[in-house]
């Protein structure tokens, strides 16, 4: 079984700074700020497993969402809508 080679990550100065804003955000979800992290060690050119490890995430986290901003940028890192009652704000 042969490794996948993960999806290089490049970040424009904007993008940096925004995730780097959410990652110290105090009234932005934990989520949000998680995903902001892997999305910056990837683009710092660590693999998923190194990613995983330092976030706290499975592996397989890493890659879906190192895909997803890949794919759709920093929109892609939006929680998507869900089936079912909406989630209520915490304050």
């Amino acid at each position: 079984m042969g490794a996948k080679n993960a999806v290089a990550i490049g970040l424009s100065g904007d993008e940096r700074e925004t995730l780097e804003r959410w990652v110290r955000r105090r009234n932005i979800s934990r989520a949000q700020a998680q995903r902001a992290e892997i999305v910056l060690l990837a683009a710092d050119g660590a693999n998923n497993c190194e990613i995983a490890r330092s976030v706290g995430v499975t592996r397989q986290t890493a890659r879906a969402w190192r895909e997803r901003f890949a794919r759709a940028r920093l929109d892609g890192l939006s929680d998507e809508p869900r089936c079912g009652a909406p989630r209520h704000a915490q304050a």
